[in-house]
């Protein structure tokens, strides 16, 4: 019977009861027959299966849901986290910049001081030494100075200065010194 109606019409029944295979050509007439009973069997064996299967693939699909979600709101409170902490870190880095400005400015400011003092302290040793050598220099002139006028008198005593003279000059000499 299944045999006929998949062929579709009583000629072609009767082909096949003559002992002939037939075939009818008539697609509307035929895929209508076919498809109904595919369509019924498949609703009548698969709806089980189908539901069970629709059902677990549902219930998976849920699950991965609810997973996701759970993920994501661990991201977001890690997320947020994380953000708490760089708005700290780069708190930090903002102060430690600034300190270090302020180091760099004392330690500038030190450095100078420092440097005006040693100027100053060189100046006043160069000044120190300056009056040194010019001291040194005039003692050493009027040493120089002495010691020539001492040998021009000398020579000039030498060449005017006779026995006589120089016996009136001890004489003179003695006698002004109280005796």
């Amino acid at each position: 019977m299944l045999t006929f109606i998949l062929l579709g019409t009583a000629e072609a029944a009767a082909e096949a009861a003559e002992g002939g295979f037939g075939l009818n050509f008539d697609i509307l007439e035929t895929n209508l027959i076919n498809l109904s009973i595919v369509i019924g069997v498949l609703v009548y064996f698969g709806r089980g299966f189908l539901g069970n299967v629709l059902s677990d693939r549902r219930g998976k699909i849920e699950e991965a849901i609810t997973d996701a979600e759970q993920r994501l709101k661990t991201a977001q409170g890690s997320l947020a986290d994380q953000q708490q902490k760089l708005a700290q870190a780069q708190a930090e880095a903002e102060k430690i910049r600034r300190k270090a400005e302020e180091d760099a400015k004392a330690a500038r400011e030190a450095i100078l001081a420092q440097a005006t003092k040693d100027i100053e302290r060189l100046r006043e040793s160069a000044g120190q030494d300056m009056e040194t050598a010019r001291e040194r220099a005039i003692a050493e002139l009027r040493s120089r100075v002495t010691k020539m006028a001492l040998q021009q008198v000398e020579s000039q005593l030498r060449s005017e200065l006779d026995e006589g003279r120089q016996q009136q000059l001890v004489d003179r000499s003695i006698a002004l010194l109280g005796g």
